[in-house]
């Protein structure tokens, strides 16, 4: 099964997770990193470090982080291994979802792949559905 470190700036990491879990249950092998403003970079880095340890089975990870170029992501991305560590930004909770039912079957470059094009699919815009369900489409 991939493993997944969701960091993040705050606890935004945490509250994604409880709120996937609410929807699908508890996960295993699902850490996050909260990064606060008055950590080092050091301390991020080890905190970043443990977790990968404690969610990797030797089938991949997966860092999911809130958006590139911010300091998670950033960091995050020291961590890129080919083929055993990955990094999706921009995580959103119809992502982590799926990365719930795709993790035990799915490669590590085919779930980074699937979760970003899923996670780009379900950014919508609620008045331009609405509109096109009232026009029968």
């Amino acid at each position: 099964m991939i493993g997944a470190v969701i960091v993040t700036h705050g606890n935004l990491g945490d509250e994604i997770i409880k709120s996937a879990e609410m929807i699908i249950g508890a996960q295993e092998k699902l850490k996050s990193v909260a990064i606060r403003h008055e950590d080092s970079e050091s301390t991020v880095r080890g905190n970043i470090s443990k977790a990968l340890s404690e969610v990797d089975d030797g089938n991949g990870i997966l860092i999911f982080t809130d958006m590139f170029g911010g300091t998670p992501s950033n960091l995050s991305l020291c961590f890129l291994e080919e083929n055993h560590v990955e990094v999706v930004t921009g995580i959103n909770l119809p992502m982590l979802i799926k990365f719930s039912s795709e993790r035990k079957k799915a490669s590590l470059p085919e779930i980074a792949t699937t979760l970003k094009e899923y996670g780009q699919k379900h950014i919508l815009v609620a008045s331009q559905i609405l509109k096109n369900n009232k026009s029968g489409l």
